[in-house]
């Protein structure tokens, strides 16, 4: 009777512990069979005994039963036996029915966790890549998103002309394709002689990276000898678990064009790429394709306006006797694009030179363009040798009409989106006569210049701000400064001093540190205030002029004040005749004289005294005759019974230019002569 209650409860414990394995495999059916409750996955199969428990636990119930079976055999039944076996194979079928349960749900489980790995590898590769707009820096993210997670080793490579924001055209190859490898990543050791960033690598035709980008297919490969691995990101096969074994080629396109290949590998110690995988690369390497192409598009616009850029500034700044001048224009790193920040080194008449620099509103082709307009008008205004405060002004006007031409067209223009671009601008603008040593500024609401006389420090000019160009009404006022030779004055916009890191004011005390330390040429010293003031060029570009000033001595000057007497013609005609043989200049002498002649003739006639000669030997030589009258000459051709009015003419031929310049006592006409050999 104990021995029957004894084989009762045993078959019962047995059947109760299936039955809870039966359960808990059902619910697990039913859970992972929902996918709405999908996120439960996790919960549920650690709450379930892991699979090779569950073997084992049915394993021991059947041990169990037989033994009991064995040792109780001789006490029971016929029946009981039958009772027993019968119990023994519901028992051994539930554990099989549950283990193969279990099974089959930890393949589906391994299956649902390796597509949501494979989702989020898909989401983060997504935020990673294109977060900029550099056509290299997309690709590296592009190979450190598929690193470790996807792949061991991980190449991008471009077509050179990607890299240079041109339009790629793969076109039928029959031979070789040689790219760029712009991105490497790699999460194991790889042996010498790997390409890297950087390097030219060449597909060879037939080889996998070579078909994938001629068919726009992705394909993946076992690399089975060094041969296969010519073109992967890792060049030789050795017989270490860190060698490749499984290769896969995605070829980035965007936009019906091919951009690039992105190329990855799997080392021995993982599993092979699989058609899951492929679609997984597929899909990342077609929206990194995308941002691969946006950089490029961006770099192809950013190109464009740099180039429209630069060749709207100087190419080479002109040697000039007034000053020793060096330049630098950095463009901003930024998305806004290219700026409007100018400069200029105008050569003016006697001797002078014009200093300018300015800054217009926004970037762009726009800004760029708009930079164009006022660099020529600037040149055109100072070629007929207005003040500063006047020629401010008549920039000023340019400006306001410009903006009205633009409002005008924005009301008329169908284009909704049109985009006509902001006009505005700041200017200085600054001319330093190298006789008298006289500067004179004036600057339209931008940022002030630095000076730094022989033997100080760098100070900040005192010049009146004015409004900027554009805003109309208010005057421009005219500083003039005496300045000793070997003066520095430095003219900038003001990206130069602006940053996110620290204000205006911080980055002037820069400068004015940078300034004040000799270097031995200004072209030195132009990189050596880049290097101590710009630290962020990635919002706005800059422009630096830095001049040292020179003088005329009497050795290349000279000067006679005459009276308004026609005799004194002929005495302006010795003087410079005399002048010209203490120059060692005989040969100009009869031009010079018919010059001279001509121009003191009109003066005494026409203008009135306080009459001046002056004498400026550079590489040409100026003739500049003053009077008191502020009427400017007109060239015109004289009819044949004319008695006058041939003077001009006479001097316009004999010299290579000449023009009028107005004071504020009266004008200058002046006339430069080529030099004979």
């Amino acid at each position: 009777m104990r021995l029957s209650r004894s084989f009762a409860f045993l078959l019962l414990s047995v059947a109760l512990f299936s039955g809870v394995q039966l359960a808990l495999a059902v619910a697990h059916i039913h859970v992972m069979g929902l996918p709405e409750y999908s996120v439960l996955i996790p919960v549920v199969a650690s709450a379930l005994l892991p699979l090779r428990q569950t073997m084992i636990v049915g394993l021991f119930n059947l041990t169990a039963v037989i033994a009991i079976y064995g040792t109780l055999r001789q006490d029971i039944g016929y029946a009981s036996q039958i009772t027993v076996i019968m119990a023994l194979a519901v028992a051994l079928g539930i554990s099989l029915a549950v283990c193969r349960v279990r099974i089959a749900g930890s393949r589906r489980l391994n299956r649902l966790m390796i597509a949501r790995e494979r989702l989020m590898l898909l989401s983060e590769a997504s935020d990673r890549v294109g977060s900029t707009l550099n056509v290299a820096r997309t690709a590296e993210e592009l190979a450190e998103a598929a690193v470790h997670r996807f792949a061991d080793h991980a190449a991008v490579d471009l077509f050179d002309c990607v890299l240079q924001g041109e339009e790629p055209s793969l076109g039928p190859r029959r031979g070789e394709i040689t790219l760029r490898r712009t991105a490497w990543q790699s999460a194991l050791a790889v042996p010498p002689g790997t390409a890297r960033s950087g390097a030219a690598v060449t597909y060879c035709p037939g080889s996998v990276p070579a078909l994938s980008l001629m068919t726009g297919a992705p394909m993946r490969v076992e690399i089975t000898d060094t041969g296969d691995a010519a073109c992967w990101p890792v060049d030789a096969v050795g017989t270490d678990t860190h060698a490749p074994h499984s290769a896969l080629a995605v070829p980035l396109r965007a936009r019906g064009a091919t951009l690039g290949a992105a190329l990855f590998t799997r080392s021995r110690g993982r599993d092979p790429f699989d058609a899951d995988d492929v679609l997984l690369a597929q899909e990342i390497g077609a929206r990194a394709a995308v941002c691969v192409d946006n950089a490029r598009r961006y770099t192809s616009e950013r190109n464009t306006s740099l180039a429209l850029q630069r060749s709207l500034l100087p190419q080479v700044v002109p040697k000039h006797p007034a000053v020793e001048a060096a330049t630098r224009y950095m463009p901003a790193d930024s998305r806004a694009g290219v700026g409007g920040d100018w400069y200029d080194v105008i050569p003016l008449s006697g001797a002078r030179v014009a200093l300018v620099v300015g800054d217009v509103v926004g970037h762009g082709l726009h800004a760029s363009a708009t930079m164009g307009r006022l660099r020529a008008a600037v040149r055109t205004l100072a070629d007929i040798d207005l003040p500063p405060d006047e020629l401010l002004t008549h920039l000023d006007d340019l400006v306001i009409q410009r903006r009205m031409v633009r409002d005008h067209a924005q009301e008329g223009s169908r284009d909704v989106g049109a985009d006509y671009g902001e006009v505005g601008a700041t200017c200085l603008y600054m001319i330093y006569d190298p006789v008298s040593r006289r500067c004179t500024a004036a600057r339209a609401g931008h940022p002030a210049p630095a000076l730094v006389r022989p033997g100080s420090q760098a100070e900040r000019m005192d010049i009146p701000a004015g409004p900027p160009l554009g805003v109309g009404g208010l005057p421009f006022e005219t500083v003039e400064l005496h300045l000793p030779e070997g003066s520095l004055l430095a003219l900038y916009t003001d990206g130069l001093i602006e940053s996110p890191v620290h204000s205006r004011d911080e980055g002037f005390k820069r400068l004015q540190k940078s300034l004040s330390q000799p270097m031995p040429s200004l072209e030195e010293l132009c990189d050596h205030v880049l290097d101590a003031v710009d630290d962020d060029r990635s919002r706005d570009d800059a422009a630096l002029v830095i001049a040292r000033t020179q003088q005329l001595d009497s050795r290349h000057v000279a000067t006679w004040d005459l009276s308004d007497d026609l005799a004194a013609v002929a005495r302006a005609r010795n003087l410079a005749s005399l002048q010209l043989a203490d120059w060692d200049l005989q040969e100009s002498t009869f031009t010079t004289e018919v010059v001279v002649s001509e121009l003191v003739t009109n003066a005494i006639r026409y203008g009135g005294g306080p009459v001046q000669l002056r004498l400026i030997r550079q590489d040409t030589l100026i003739c500049e005759v003053s009077d008191g009258s502020n009427t400017a000459p007109h060239l015109r051709r004289a009819r044949v019974f004319d008695e006058g009015g041939r003077g001009l003419f006479i001097v316009a031929q004999l010299a290579e230019r000449w023009g009028t310049r107005q004071r504020f006592d009266g004008k200058t006409i002046w006339a430069e002569l080529g030099l004979e050999a």
